[in-house]
C-alpha cells in the first residue's frame, strides 16, 4: 500500500475528508479503513479554526498532514488530520481490520461494528489522546495509507449547530461500521 504525502492534505479539505473514505489508518499497528468522515473549513462557523488561532486549536493551523486532537464536550477525545492551515478532517468513524483484540479491550466491549462507530469510540480503540496533537500523520506512531475504493455519500455533518446544512459528512453509506446511518 502506498503512503500518503503531505501534498495530499494541502488541498481543499472537502476533497480530501472524500478521499480519505477506504484509507487504512493505523496507530501503532492498530486501526483499520476510515468510512466516515466530516470536513470543516477556516470560513466555516462550525469550525473550531472559525475565530482564529487560539491555544486549544493551534494544531488546526499547522502543517498539513498534522493531527489535531481536541477533548469534546470534557468526556472524550476527537481526532481530526489538519489540511490547509485553519481546515482539518474529522476521522468519524473506521472498519476495525488490525489489533481488533486491542481495541475490545479499551473499548471493554467486543461488537465489531461498534468499536470504532463515532469520533470517541475511535480515539479509545485505537489510544489516541492529547499526547497525539500535533503529530505527523507521516509518522510514527501513525500510518495512513491508500486502501480500498469505496462507493462515498454525502450528508450533513451530525452533533453541530452552526451551519447545519452544510453537506460536509462522507462516507460509505453501505458500510456496517458507520456512527449513524448516511440518509
Amino acid at each position: 500500500m502506498a503512503l500518503l504525502s503531505p501534498e495530499f492534505f494541502d488541498d481543499d479539505v472537502a476533497r480530501v475528508a472524500r478521499c480519505l473514505i477506504g484509507m487504512r489508518l493505523l496507530v501503532d499497528g492498530i486501526g483499520g479503513a476510515i468510512v466516515e468522515t466530516e470536513a470543516y473549513d477556516r470560513d466555516d462557523p462550525a469550525s473550531h479554526s472559525f475565530r482564529g488561532p487560539t491555544a486549544r486549536n493551534a494544531a488546526m493551523f499547522g502543517p498539513p498532514g498534522t493531527a489535531y486532537v481536541y477533548r469534546s464536550y470534557g468526556i472524550h477525545w476527537c481526532f481530526n488530520i489538519v489540511c490547509r492551515p485553519g481546515t482539518a478532517v474529522l476521522i468519524r468513524a473506521l472498519e476495525p481490520l488490525e489489533g481488533l483484540e486491542t481495541m475490545a479491550r479499551r473499548r471493554g466491549l467486543a461488537t465489531p461494528t461498534r468499536l470504532c462507530a463515532g469520533p470517541g469510540c475511535l480515539t479509545q480503540a485505537l489510544g489516541i489522546d492529547i499526547g497525539h496533537n500535533g503529530l505527523s500523520l507521516l509518522a510514527p506512531p501513525f500510518a495512513l495509507e491508500e486502501g480500498a475504493d469505496l462507493p462515498v455519500d454525502t450528508a450533513t455533518r451530525i452533533g453541530i449547530s452552526r451551519a447545519v446544512d452544510v453537506p460536509w459528512r462522507f462516507g460509505s453509506s453501505k458500510s456496517p461500521f458507520l456512527s449513524k446511518p448516511i440518509k
